[in-house]
């Protein structure tokens, strides 16, 4: 019964070009509410691409946009940087589609609510997120002194006991910090995740397992746009369709129909109608309605599966424009949720 999940740290590679992506779309909307953006990023070292289809009224500074987001993520020598563009307009024939307010491409989407936790999002993927947010304050405190912006966390967590089996964390630090410096911060921050929700200290303890870490970020790994979808989303815990969002404009179902599906999974738990939801939400480009909407409640629900089914029919506008207007996607701040989870967070308006 051993279920885990991993986060990441918004120094983490990958991480950097979903900040930079989101940054993008926030940038263009505030600006110009009918922009279409894909951007997608990628870093190796300090070269830096930003590529995709952007088509707006609006002249984004990329340049300015981008080193905002190095230096809010703690990076350092964010002067060397160089930065490139490949940005061409939207497809004709996708633009088309979206224009007569269909979807702007086919495929599936899925949203998942559980009432193990407050936020409902998985148990093992919550004390993830939330024991690299206590690393991320640390580093804030601490000016990166010690450790440094890359980090991963990784909790094992045993269902059928309810308790954490594993805590793992990997991260980046300074070459004068020793190795027992680095496990005494990160354990005192394991420990005081675990207090919080009330669970178990007498986990396994694992911290940077192959003992050092100094080289980071680009530097030792290079980063995309799109690549930490799971840990964007549920952990693992349940299914995902397989496209990103950071760096996608709402008219992208990818994103915005994996965020009102996560609304429907998160109500249907809230209201009492199921202990665990997952709901999938499928699109034809060009198409305004899905072409199938699919429930599940994993044998956990208080109510009949079909009355729910209908339920969600009945009660949620499932079209690109009536998500983008139920749920006030073009007034978001993408900045929120680039880093360290899209869901889960409470002023984000599908997690009303």
């Amino acid at each position: 019964m051993l279920f885990s999940s991993e986060q990441v740290s918004n120094g983490h590679p990958d991480k950097i070009c979903d900040q930079i992506s989101d940054a993008i779309v926030t940038d263009i909307l505030q600006h110009d509410p009918n922009g279409r953006i894909a951007a997608e990023t990628v870093i190796k070292d300090y070269e830096i691409t930003i590529l995709g289809e952007v088509t707006t009224n609006y002249d984004p500074d990329y340049d300015t946009l981008t080193r905002a987001v190095l230096t809010k993520i703690g990076l350092e020598n964010v002067d060397k940087y160089n930065i490139r563009l490949l940005i061409s307009k939207q497809s004709p024939d996708i633009a088309m589609g979206v224009d007569r307010e269909g979807a702007g491409d086919q495929g599936m989407m899925f949203g998942y609510a559980t009432n193990e936790t407050r936020e409902m999002l998985p148990i093992p993927y919550v004390l993830s997120t939330k024991a690299l947010l206590k690393l991320r304050d640390f580093n804030l405190r601490d000016g990166f002194r010690k450790l440094r912006p890359d980090a991963k966390a990784q909790v094992s967590y045993d269902y059928a006991a309810g308790r954490i089996d594993t805590f793992l964390i990997s991260t980046q630090h300074a070459e004068e910090t020793s190795l027992t410096e680095v496990r005494e911060i990160v354990t005192g921050i394991m420990m005081e995740t675990a207090q919080e929700m009330e669970l178990n200290t007498d986990f396994r303890v694992l911290v940077n397992p192959t003992g050092r870490f100094v080289l980071g970020s680009s530097f030792a790994d290079s980063g995309l746009t799109g690549r930490k979808i799971i840990a964007d989303t549920y952990g693992g815990a349940a299914h995902h369709g397989g496209g990103a969002f950071s760096g996608k404009d709402p008219s992208k179902v990818d994103r915005s129909a994996a965020y009102m599906a996560r609304k429907i999974a998160r109500d249907i738990v809230n209201a009492g109608k199921a202990d665990r939801c997952e709901v999938q939400l499928a699109y034809a480009i060009g198409v305004a309605e899905p072409v199938s909407v699919y429930v599940d409640c994993f044998g956990t629900e208080h109510e009949d599966r079909n009355q729910i089914w209908e339920s969600i029919r009945k009660n949620y506008d499932l079209t690109p424009k009536g998500i983008i207007r139920s749920l006030h996607l073009l007034d978001v701040d993408y900045n929120l949720v680039s880093s360290y989870g899209h869901f889960g967070k409470p002023d984000l308006p599908w997690e009303k």
